[in-house]
């Protein structure tokens, strides 16, 4: 999961000037994280690690998820691990445990996320921070069906070599998301190094359609840029409706 994060500062998920590259393939890839770099111990170390394999949901009264998206312009990242989109003052969601703010997406093929042990072809996480420095992630998965014209001025604006940028004269991050914001919610990290752990995901319930060549058009700059799922290690999911 690419973030710019707190006070690590950072380009996916890694603190700018890493000392200590990863990938997605070895011999510097997820199954050696943990090993790259002290900083990085939690990869393999940690107990409440994502993404997860969602099974066995407890319904619960939660509500939909209260997004108060808007309008404005960002900024298109090739970081050398993903497409990242950087809105400005593009709003937030509101959660139980308070407000937090959009600090960028990006996407990933395949989904990390599984629903029931289905892989889904791509999947854009949401990254949210509140004023203590704290994150909150919503996953949206995509399935192949018809065109989808609200992802296609980010999927024509991608850089196609790393450090490269675009810019986007306005994006309203609410067309990215289905109608129904109902959402599976658990305990989790970040999924690429550091590994963090105490990030709130909420993964929605709903997945959106991408076209064949939409999506063939993100994998010819990155073919697979996904961690395997992690143990759940006793973790409760839980889903509103």
């Amino acid at each position: 999961m690419t973030l710019i994060v707190a006070s690590l500062c950072t380009t996916a998920w890694a603190t700018a000037g890493d000392t200590a590259p990863w990938s997605y393939s070895a011999p510097t890839g997820p199954q050696n994280w943990g090993e790259l770099k002290s900083e990085y111990s939690l990869c393999s170390s940690g107990q409440t690690q994502s993404p997860i394999d969602i099974r066995d949901a407890v319904k619960t009264d939660l509500e939909p998820l209260n997004f108060t998206y808007h309008s404005g312009k960002a900024t298109v990242v090739n970081n050398g691990h993903t497409i990242q989109v950087t809105p400005e003052n593009a709003g937030g969601i509101n959660l139980a445990s308070g407000h937090y703010s959009l600090v960028q997406l990006h996407f990933h093929t395949p989904s990390e996320e599984m629903i029931q042990g289905r892989i889904f072809p791509m999947d854009a996480h949401l990254v949210h921070r509140n004023a203590a420095g704290e994150l909150a992630v919503v996953a949206v998965v995509f399935e192949e069906g018809a065109h989808n014209p609200d992802l296609e001025p980010v999927l024509a604006a991608m850089p196609k070599n790393t450090g490269g940028t675009a810019n986007l004269e306005a994006i309203n991050v609410a067309q990215l998301l289905p109608a129904n914001h109902n959402a599976y919610s658990y305990m989790g990290s970040l999924t690429t190094p550091p590994c963090t752990e105490g990030v709130r995901w909420n993964v929605l319930t709903t997945p959106l359609e991408i076209s064949r060549a939409q999506l063939e058009a993100f994998q010819v700059l990155y073919p697979m840029n996904s961690r395997p799922v992690q143990p759940l290690n006793g973790r409760s999911v839980h889903v509103g409706g």
